[in-house]
């Protein structure tokens, strides 16, 4: 049975530290729960509750802030910034650990005016709640379907044309493109040779107000060629993605 305990009732409790962890990267793990699942991974979504503070203790982000229970996390392809795969690559799930992150990590010498400074280490906590399957795999293509509508509304196929904002990552190049910054939604149809095949396998019956995860492998994106010195070959792409209409 998952504890789904929120952790803003225990983020400030001195409780017990049951493993105590210091990586080579710099970063401290301190395990406050010890879960009984498996290993975490990269490449598989979880269900995580978390908490983000600075060093005087002030909270700068956590699910609570979302109005939310849980967020998914595709661990390894940098949804986050580095320091959260690297502490994720140490977790099982069921674990609950405090870890602090150092900034250079993060954001290192960005800052957020009025909520984080430069050089700014975090101390995360974090719960894995449970391992998210994936809702399909087409061809190797993995969907995660995070949010969906339930109004009846159009699906993407060969007939329409499908629009949507997304942030484009690997793991050697963090969110290398994001519409969602540049208010540009993308525009395409199943004929398009502009579009990943991979990513038009991924969005076929797709909706208005859908929100997915996608995982494509190399061979659905850009092969053995990969894509300039944007993405290495044989590299999978993760995209981001809110179906923003399906166009009839």
């Amino acid at each position: 049975v998952e504890n789904t305990t929120p952790l803003v009732d225990t983020i400030d409790l001195n409780l017990p530290i049951k493993k105590d962890v210091h990586l080579e990267s710099g970063i401290s793990i301190q395990w406050l729960e010890e879960g009984n699942g498996p290993k975490v991974e990269d490449g598989k979504v979880y269900h995580i509750d978390y908490r983000v503070r600075l060093e005087d203790s002030t909270i700068i982000d956590g699910v609570h802030l979302l109005k939310k229970e849980f967020i998914p996390y595709l661990v390894g392809y940098n949804m986050q910034p580095k320091g959260w795969d690297l502490t994720m690559n140490e977790l099982h799930v069921g674990d609950f650990v405090r870890a602090q992150i150092p900034s250079r990590l993060l954001r290192g010498e960005k800052e957020v005016k009025g909520l984080i400074p430069k050089h700014a280490d975090n101390f995360l906590n974090i719960r894995v709640l449970k391992e998210v399957p994936p809702s399909r795999v087409i061809d190797g293509v993995k969907v995660w379907i995070m949010e969906q509508t339930t109004k009846k509304t159009a699906l993407f196929n060969e007939n329409n044309e499908v629009e949507f904002y997304t942030m484009i990552s690997t793991k050697s190049n963090p969110f290398y493109y994001n519409s969602f910054a540049t208010g540009k939604p993308f525009r395409a149809k199943l004929e398009d040779n502009g579009i990943l095949p991979g990513l038009k396998k991924a969005l076929i019956n797709a909706k208005k107000g859908d929100r997915l995860l996608i995982l494509v492998p190399s061979d659905q994106a850009y092969g053995s060629k990969g894509f300039h010195d944007i993405v290495k070959p044989n590299e999978e792409v993760f995209f981001n993605l809110y179906v923003n209409d399906v166009i009839e």
